[in-house]
């Protein structure tokens, strides 16, 4: 029976590893950990606790669906992300980036932003509505920060193994705001009170558009997955829906169903990251996981 667990956890944990971290990932993982000089955050930090959770999982992809509702910042993704023909590559340039810059060296951090900043310089558009939009938009950064960094926190205070209290969250909104600002993003909020300040004053900009509605259907309802996979899938999605703020489901046009999300989808969604927590428990890092086996 050990030896049939053991062989299931290494299939899963493989499976996760191609997934979010691409066919490369052992040697990725390897030059993170190997890699000299000092890192932007200490191993024991809020921030490295959080990013290699497996509630980042459900994180990630609630983010994705609060990001698509400013008009801009979606139409940037609709017109220059492949993200339908290559969802995958998608997924793993983002797992990519948030390990090099949670727990890499100072040195792939600054590599990290600098390859960012330099695919940024080229999308710029104008949107569906007739407005300019550049990713390199300080204001736009800003949204995308803050609309993640209040999704991987949410995800982490729901399903994550050791959730924060108010001075690590408070810790963890400051820490990633370093990284913001090596992005561009001017005057990243610093504790958890001003990240919900920052989305409060967000929202009269944000609106339901087709772009946006598109990709929720695309992300929740039909994600590229075979049948079985998508078994897994479908409660990660219901897990990051139940987290939404009720206000970002209906331009969404993602239902609201209190009842049924307390009764199944949020259970279940502690079931799935604790599964994907549990395959991976010794593996080296797949994109979300720690840059050392001993986190």
């Amino acid at each position: 029976m050990n030896e049939q667990l053991e062989a299931l956890r290494s299939a899963l944990a493989e499976n996760i590893r191609q997934r979010v971290a691409g066919p490369d990932a052992a040697a990725k993982a390897a030059a993170m950990r190997d890699a000299t000089g000092p890192r932007w955050f200490a191993d024991d930090s809020p921030i490295v606790r959080v990013h290699s959770d497996a509630s980042m999982f459900i994180g990630g992809l609630r983010a994705l669906l609060l990001q698509s509702l400013h008009p801009l910042a979606m139409a940037g993704v609709a017109i220059h992300s492949d993200y339908r023909n290559d969802p995958w590559g998608r997924l793993q340039r983002t797992a990519d980036f948030l390990a090099a810059t949670s727990f890499g060296s100072a040195e792939v951090a600054e590599q990290a932003v600098a390859r960012v900043r330099s695919v940024h310089n080229r999308v710029k558009g104008i949107a569906p509505d007739g407005r300019e939009y550049s990713a390199n938009d300080p204001h736009l950064l800003r949204w995308v920060h803050v609309a993640e960094v209040d999704s991987f926190l949410a995800a982490h205070q729901r399903y994550g193994a050791h959730p924060l209290n108010q001075d690590e969250r408070n810790q963890y909104v400051a820490e990633t705001a370093v990284i913001a600002r090596a992005l561009g993003v001017p005057a990243p909020p610093m504790s958890e009170q001003a990240l919900r300040d920052q989305i409060r004053q967000f929202r009269p900009e944000l609106a339901s558009t087709k772009e946006a509605r598109d990709a929720a259907k695309y992300l929740v309802l039909q994600p590229p997955l075979s049948l079985p996979a998508r078994a897994g899938y479908s409660l990660i999605a219901a897990a990051a829906v139940a987290l939404l703020p009720r206000w970002a489901r209906l331009p969404l046009r993602l239902p609201y169903l209190p009842i049924a999300e307390g009764l199944v989808a949020q259970p279940l969604g502690g079931v799935v990251t604790r599964t994907f927590r549990w395959a991976m428990e010794g593996e080296p890092e797949a994109g979300f996981a720690a840059r050392t086996n001993a986190l």
